[in-house]
């Protein structure tokens, strides 16, 4: 594990490190959806709960495998967290849920355990519920927003085909569009936001 790594694991580094970016990161699934109407939330890979409080009215689970992560959300939001891995939720996820949040956690895994993990969750879906995923793009020209993605600490950043292609192979795609993070005029990252439903 790197040492900047290491530095994110500690939730305040984490959340000083997200707060300027976490408005424009979640804006398109404000853009898109009606979060009124979201009945049983299943936020994975939450973090410091991160994006809790956009679901004050849900019956909200947040899960993150760093359990430092899950502590402090537990602290500040008062919510049901648990310390688990998405590919290992029998017994623990047992009524399903209209709403999955997928916040950037997918380019920190390979193919086949994206695959696993997002398997995992279409079992987790209800039939008229969707998944949200927000991720990280490799664009494919040379820029900054290539040059961060390369950074970052997930190994597994992809191009927009590819990410397009992968999470169409579980889910059936009812959004699938790219977005920028920048500041001061300058595209930090490339991002994409796909929204999906059950192929079943």
């Amino acid at each position: 594990m790197s040492v900047t790594s290491t530095i994110l694991e500690r939730t305040f580094v984490y959340r000083a490190w997200q707060a300027p970016f976490v408005k424009q990161k979640f804006a398109p699934v404000l853009k898109r959806n009606d979060l009124s109407r979201a009945r049983r939330v299943l936020d994975v890979a939450c973090g410091p709960g991160t994006n809790t409080r956009h679901f004050a009215h849900a019956d909200y689970l947040g899960i993150d495998v760093n359990e430092s992560y899950v502590e402090d959300a537990r602290r500040r939001y008062g919510r049901e967290f648990l310390a688990a891995d998405a590919c290992k939720l029998d017994g623990v996820c047992k009524e399903p849920f209209d709403f999955i949040l997928v916040n950037s956690f997918l380019h920190h895994l390979d193919t086949k355990d994206v695959i696993e993990v997002l398997s995992s969750l279409d079992l987790r879906l209800a039939p008229d519920g969707h998944i949200h995923i927000l991720e990280l793009v490799l664009p494919e020209d040379r820029s900054i927003a290539r040059l961060l993605a390369k950074w970052d600490r997930g190994d597994f950043s992809r191009p927009l085909p590819e990410w397009q292609g992968l999470l169409s192979k579980i889910f059936t795609q009812v959004l699938f569009e790219p977005y920028t993070i920048s500041a001061m005029g300058t595209v930090l990252w490339n991002m994409v936001y796909f929204k999906g439903k059950p192929k079943r």
